[in-house]
């Protein structure tokens, strides 16, 4: 096996496909490269066959940190439990591979994507499908290939499109798609948007169509250069769960009890009605029939459940629950639904409800995200939990699973397009959505109760936002599209497409599709049904809560922003961060100081204008004029020193200390004394000159001793008549000398100091 190597370039990026050096014992491998950002993906296939009734496929996605130069965070120091960002990776790879593989295959399959290197420029994600892709078809693993990802942009001032952005370009793109499946039919889409409309986001779907063609020809190159080096690649020859046709006979015969049992609106009834009619089935084999056909039996008794359902959708016009392809199940809203926290809202739509709770903190309380990607943190945060209670079933209750990681991800896109921006509402946002009862479609209950929950929350929302699940039977000829599917529809239809979105237009978007008919014609009549089902909903939870409240309730944290100079921020901070922690034990508020000069303050009552009260004092400059109530603090000979503001003390001389001389400032003043001041003086420095209000009269004999009158603790003047041998001069002298002008007597003459 020689390493083929082959580089090309489409819409404006370079890629690089190899296979042939790395991981040669693995049923199939290849590198693959956007730039400099490189993924290794490997596939490797049982030899032998699994005794499942379902396909056993597992994608990994390996994140290194090694691949952006960085060493993981925590004590252990190595990678362990994947980011969600992997998680949503490994999703990404598995949901367009999964279905191209043939029915019947039973073979353990396992596919892991591993990042070697991330330039923090190109993503890694989509070009890891490609890779998964080729490496199938290297390794002549039987599939619907090839296979390819993209993400689609578009850029805000040209309104063109782009093809696998990068992080730069991905700034300045209103829309967010991916979209996976081979140059005929797309079989993935996953989108965050900022409101598009439908036929910018079909437009969108029709160009990356012809994106994945462009892909799949490079892959389809690199196979025939291979072949040219390696020689031709030998398919490999796996067992298929092959049709009995005595099983499918004898279990096809209940096919109107089926299609009876099938006709409850009541979920649990329903199942109940199908699991028992199943058991009856079973029962008519014997022992050694069900030992022998233990693969078939179950696989025939689901393609009879779904034969049924989908004729009866297709026949009749009518749903498992007597709906019509258009109708919407019954809603309930309630808006403050728990006391004390922050915001909730209960939304149920038929048998799934959904309560979402709101929790407001600082912007530091955010999430701090560790992985390869250049972003290094996030603001709002939703989560999506699916209890095993809210099926009727026991189960782990343990670590999010990757479903629960996916719908979570799929209501934060749909709701972050609307949220206001940090200036506007700085807070930190965690939503999290707790699936009460199921019967599909829990994810768009997740979105409506999510915006009722940041509503009630006072969160300023732009627009609310309502989100609908469609479905797509296609059955003998014919297809129908439906509204709000439940879990049935989901399960033994063509496709699960979901779209969140405004009035305005789409935030987020989601699809799986099976089926290998789904037209641009079909997108669009799908996109038009969610449109008036999406505006069905949201006038539902309009009627209960018309617009976000006025404000946060009492029980969250307020939340305010100062501006301070960055050259103050260190007096703010104080030594070793004692300022600050000072200030937040006393008040009791939370600060968080960006580098900026932003401060966010956030508390309960009054402590957030207490914090920021003592924040504008320690920043502030004194200016002449102002009066102050200060205490003193250090006493000089030449005066004293008072506090004005935290950080800040100013000078008053022993002459403005009081009315009259004193001999020293201890004679009126001490230590911790209040004293009311007003600045008279601020030189270029910074230092502060202070005069003293409703000065006291100086002490009696205060002035006479030494220092009294002249500021500086000299020796007080004295009457010429008291020193010693000088005759006693007459009033009217002026008490002058008797010298003659210009002689000083050899002596350097005395400067009096006024006060």
């Amino acid at each position: 096996m020689s390493l083929v190597s082959k580089t090309f370039e489409l819409y404006g990026k370079t890629y690089t496909l190899e296979s042939g050096e790395l991981a040669k014992q693995a049923t199939g491998a290849a590198l693959v490269k956007q730039g400099d950002t490189t993924a290794l993906v490997t596939v490797v296939v049982s030899k032998e066959r699994k005794n499942y009734d379902f396909f056993p496929l597992t994608v990994d996605f390996n994140e290194k940190m090694y691949a952006a130069g960085r060493i993981p965070g925590g004590y252990l120091k190595r990678e362990g439990r994947p980011s969600e960002k992997a998680t949503l990776t490994a999703r990404m790879i598995d949901r367009p591979i999964r279905p191209s593989f043939p029915d019947g295959f039973r073979n353990e399959v396992q596919i892991v994507a591993t990042s070697l290197v991330a330039d923090q420029k190109n993503p890694i994600d989509v070009i890891c499908t490609m890779g998964a892709s080729l490496s199938l078809t290297l390794g002549g693993v039987p599939f619907e290939g090839p296979l390819a990802c993209v993400r689609i942009g578009r850029n805000v001032e040209t309104g063109e499109f782009i093809v696998n952005p990068t992080y730069e370009e991905r700034e300045n793109s209103d829309l967010d798609l991916e979209l996976a499946g081979t140059r005929d039919f797309i079989s993935m889409v996953e989108a965050g948007a900022n409101e598009v409309t439908e036929e910018d986001m079909l437009a969108a779907m029709q160009f990356g169509q012809e994106a994945i063609g462009a892909f799949c020809d490079a892959q389809l190159a690199f196979v025939e250069e291979w072949e040219r080096v390696n020689g031709p690649i030998e398919p490999k020859e796996y067992i298929l769960d092959q049709p009995v046709p005595e099983v499918e006979e004898r279990i096809f015969a209940h096919y109107d009890e089926m299609y009876a049992a099938l006709s409850d609106a009541d979920k649990l009834s329903r199942i109940a009605h199908v699991e028992e009619l199943k058991e009856r089935i079973r029962a008519e084999f014997t022992e050694e029939e069900q030992l022998e056909w233990e693969r078939e039996i179950p696989v025939n008794l689901k393609k009879l459940e779904k034969k049924a359902m989908r004729t009866m959708v297709v026949e009749t016009g009518e749903r498992v629950d007597g709906r019509a392809a258009d109708e919407i199940r019954p809603i309930m809203v309630k808006d403050s639904y728990l006391p004390l926290v922050h915001g909730s809202g209960l939304f149920q739509r038929g048998q799934t409800q959904v309560l979402s709770v709101l929790s407001l903190g600082m912007l530091n309380e955010g999430q701090r995200l560790d992985t390869i990607e250049p972003v290094e943190g996030k603001r709002y945060m939703h989560q999506y939990n699916f209890p095993p209670f809210c099926t009727g079933e026991t189960g782990r209750m343990g670590s999010p699973k990757r479903r629960e990681i996916g719908h979570g991800n799929l209501a934060e896109r749909a709701l972050l397009p609307v949220l206001p921006d940090e200036v506007e509402f700085p807070y930190a946002i965690r939503v999290v959505s707790e699936v009460m009862e199921s019967n599909g479609s829990s994810s768009m209950a997740s979105t409506c109760a999510s915006t009722l929950a940041l509503m009630d929350g006072g969160v300023p929302l732009k627009r609310p936002v309502s989100g609908i699940a469609m479905g797509l039977i296609q059955e003998e000829g014919k297809t129908v599209v439906l509204s709000d599917i439940q879990g049935i529809e989901d399960f033994l239809g063509d496709m699960d497409f979901k779209v969140t979105g405004t009035e305005r237009g789409i935030t987020a978007l989601q699809m799986d599709n099976k089926a290998t008919g789904l037209t641009f014609d079909i997108l669009r009549s799908a996109l038009e049904q969610a449109k008036a089902g999406r505006a069905f909903i949201l006038g539902k939870m309009l009627d209960v809560i018309p617009a976000p409240r006025e404000a946060t309730r009492d029980t969250a944290p307020r939340i305010t922003s100062i501006t301070i100079p960055v050259e103050n921020i260190r007096d703010v901070i104080g030594k070793g961060g004692e300022t600050i922690r000072g200030i937040q034990d006393e008040t009791g508020a939370s600060i968080d100081i960006h580098e900026d000069g932003t401060v966010f303050v956030g508390g309960v009552g009054d402590s957030v204008d207490a914090a920021v009260e003592r924040i504008q004092l320690i920043v502030k400059v004194p200016e002449v004029g102002e009066e102050y109530t200060g205490r003193v603090v250090s006493i000089q000979p030449f005066g004293a020193f008072v506090n004005l503001l935290p950080g800040k003390d100013g000078l008053l001389h022993i002459s403005r200390v009081a009315q009259g001389r004193i001999d020293k400032v201890e004679d009126v003043l001490n230590v911790g004394d209040e004293v009311k001041v007003k600045v008279i003086e601020v030189d270029e420095r910074g230092k502060i000159s202070l005069d003293r209000l409703d000065k006291p009269e100086a002490p009696a004999g205060s002035g006479s001793g030494e220092g009294a009158g002249n500021g500086f603790g000299g020796r007080a003047r004295r009457e010429r008549s008291d020193r010693p041998g000088r005759p006693r001069r007459e009033h009217g002298e002026g008490g002058r000398s008797r010298r003659t002008p210009g002689d000083n007597g050899g002596r350097t003459p005395r400067r009096h100091h006024e006060g």
